[in-house]
């Protein structure tokens, strides 16, 4: 049987930040999964969620790296 890699959240934000972060993290080799409630809900026909409160996920084999480039672009 093969381990599963775990998927931790990054970071919690509004649409603009987690895809500026989501955008640094592919381009340093990171993939990341974006969990928007807001709008999965409308989708299936009800409103759950806030639409300031978008998810940002990461394999935990990459949440340090990922950590440092959120560091780094929080402090630009």
């Amino acid at each position: 049987m093969e381990q599963q890699d775990k998927i931790v959240k990054l970071i919690t934000g509004d649409d603009v930040i987690i895809n500026r972060v989501k955008q640094e993290l592919e381009a340093a080799g990171i993939n990341a999964l974006i969990k928007d409630r807001f709008k999965q809900g409308l989708a299936a026909g009800y409103g759950d969620g806030v639409p300031s409160a978008i998810d940002l996920f990461v394999v935990d084999t990459d949440f340090a790296q990922a950590q440092e480039i959120l560091k780094a672009l929080t402090e630009e």
